[in-house]
């Protein structure tokens, strides 16, 4: 039986520099060396790690995302005020059974959201 095992996070962007540089911050994990607004990474060499690549592409978006990372957080009023610090955006803010999360765009405008308790 084979199984799948995330490779990944994969963003188009119209510089690849400036989103892996909110991504950075957001994450708190250094960009790879060699970044560039044509193509930049974060832990492509980091045995297990998660990875995340961000690539320059021609077209803009034009409409929602139709996946997204989410996060979860502690305290996430703190962590939302964080990241809108770093460039991001908040889209809404949701209470539904007893999870709060807000949705969020980063600085190319692709969705994604942070759940917490706060």
């Amino acid at each position: 039986m084979m199984a799948l095992t995330m490779g990944a996070i994969v963003m188009d962007s119209s510089d690849a520099l400036r989103l892996g540089e909110f991504w950075s911050g957001a994450l708190d994990r250094p960009l790879d060396d060699g970044a560039s607004e044509e193509f930049a990474s974060i832990g492509l060499k980091e045995p297990g790690g998660q990875s995340w690549m961000f690539a320059k592409v021609p077209e803009p978006k034009v409409a929602k995302n139709r996946a997204h990372p989410d996060f979860s957080a502690e305290d996430r009023d703190a962590e939302v005020e964080r990241l809108v610090g770093l460039g991001a955006s908040v889209v809404a803010d949701h209470d539904e059974d007893g999870v709060r999360w807000t949705v969020l765009q980063d600085v190319e405008g692709n969705e994604f959201c942070v759940a917490g308790k706060h």
